[in-house]
C-alpha cells in the first residue's frame, strides 16, 4: 500500500538531517539525548496546543518531531544505537503521540466545549494511534509481518499538523476535518496490519 508521504519527501528530509546529525555526533551529543529532547519539545508544544495556540503548538511539535529522524540517522552513523536505543525511541514516540492527541482532545472538549466538532475524532485518533503501533510491535515479537499501513506515524503527524495550521489561521473547519480524516485512516491502518499479519502467519 502506497503511503501518503512519499519516499522522495522522506529523502528530502533526510538530506537536511544528515549534516545536523554529523555535527551533533562531532560535539558529543548522543542519539538517546536527542530522542529525549525531542519528546520534551513535543510535550511543550502540546501544552500550547491544549491552550488553543494552534500555530505555536504545531510549529513546536513539528520541529521537535523531526528529531525522530535525526536520532535514527545519528545511530546509524555511529554504527547502530543498540537495543536500548530502539526501545527508548519507541517508548518516547508513544509518549509524544499520546501527548499531542491528548492536547487536541482537551482543547476541543474543554477549551472549545464542542466535542462533536472533532473531539470524538480526536479520541479515536488518540486510541487508534497507539493501537496502530502496538499491532506492529506485537506482530514482530510473534514473528509476523505487519509493516504496512496507509497512515503510519509520520503521515498521522503531517495530517494533524495541516489541520493545526488551518485552525491557527482561523479556518475553524481545518482541525476537525483533519481529525476525522485521520480517525478513518487510523482505523483502516489497524485492519491493514492485522490482515497482513494474518497472511504472514505460517503454522510450524
Amino acid at each position: 500500500m502506497a503511503k501518503i508521504v512519499s519516499v522522495p519527501a522522506r529523502a528530502v528530509v533526510a538530506y537536511g538531517v544528515n549534516p545536523t546529525a554529523r555535527f551533533l555526533l562531532r560535539i558529543g551529543v548522543s542519539p538517546n539525548a536527542v530522542t529525549i529532547a525531542g519528546t520534551v519539545g513535543v510535550l511543550i508544544g502540546s501544552v500550547f496546543g491544549a491552550r488553543g495556540q494552534l500555530l505555536w503548538g504545531t510549529f513546536i511539535v513539528t520541529a521537535s518531531a523531526l528529531t525522530d529522524v535525526l536520532d535514527g540517522t545519528m545511530a546509524r552513523m555511529r554504527g547502530g544505537g543498540g537495543h536500548f536505543g530502539a526501545l527508548l525511541d519507541s517508548s518516547m514516540d508513544r509518549v509524544a503521540d499520546g501527548a499531542v492527541f491528548a492536547a487536541v482532545v482537551y482543547y476541543l472538549f474543554v477549551g472549545e466545549g464542542n466535542p462533536y466538532n472533532g473531539g470524538w475524532a480526536a479520541l479515536v485518533c488518540l486510541v487508534g494511534g497507539q493501537v496502530v503501533s502496538y499491532v506492529k510491535a506485537r506482530a514482530q515479537s510473534l514473528g509476523l509481518n505487519a509493516d504496512v499501513g496507509i497512515a503510519e506515524r509520520l503521515e498521522r503527524l503531517v495530517i494533524l499538523g495541516i489541520g493545526g495550521i488551518l485552525g491557527g489561521f482561523g479556518l475553524d473547519w481545518g482541525l476537525p476535518a483533519a481529525l476525522w480524516v485521520l480517525a478513518l485512516l487510523s482505523v483502516i491502518t489497524v485492519f491493514q496490519r492485522l490482515i497482513h499479519a494474518a497472511k504472514s502467519d505460517r503454522p510450524s
